[in-house]
């Protein structure tokens, strides 16, 4: 992901009014972008609430998001990471579209890692090895595949359809 500065971390958000635009609160910026495929964050004063900036056709794009209440008796996998050994949390979050579509109350969900830690766990070296795997093609893949997750669920969102 190409590094963004907060004004328009702001700008890029599809999914919400001018006055919630204003009011979403900016996440520590000196990050390493070359290892983030996306960047996520949640709001301190209201923990059901997170927000994801990733590049959809080579812009920043960014959507908001509200945790919902969904709960599991199993441990379920994130949609983003697909990873299955995590010692995370992974919840179910909604992201109304953008547009039209959102305005009448459509929306999008997702299974994702509770504080969006899918960049680190797809570079965590993976425990089951065998002669002759490839550690960090394997890698690369995990690495591809949630760029491709997320921009697919940015899209949607969006998109508005």
């Amino acid at each position: 992901m190409q590094p963004i500065d907060g004004a328009l971390v702001r700008a890029t958000f599809v999914n919400v009014s001018k006055k919630e635009r204003a009011n979403i609160p900016m996440p520590d910026l000196d990050l390493d972008w070359s290892h983030l495929e996306y960047l996520g964050w949640r709001d301190p004063k209201r923990p059901r609430v997170g927000f994801v900036v990733a590049e959809v056709d080579g812009e920043p794009v960014g959507v908001a998001l509200q945790r919902t209440e969904a709960s599991s008796r199993t441990r379920p996998q994130c949609s983003w990471c697909e990873d299955v050994t995590l010692p995370n949390d992974v919840v179910s979050f909604n992201a109304r579209r953008a547009g039209d579509a959102g305005r009448k109350g459509d929306s999008v969900s997702t299974l994702v890692c509770a504080a969006f830690e899918c960049p680190v766990n797809v570079r965590t070296q993976p425990t089951a090895r065998y002669v002759g795997f490839d550690v960090e093609a394997a890698m690369q893949r995990r690495i591809a595949a949630l760029g491709e997750h997320v921009e697919a669920f940015v899209r949607a969102v969006r998109d508005g359809r």
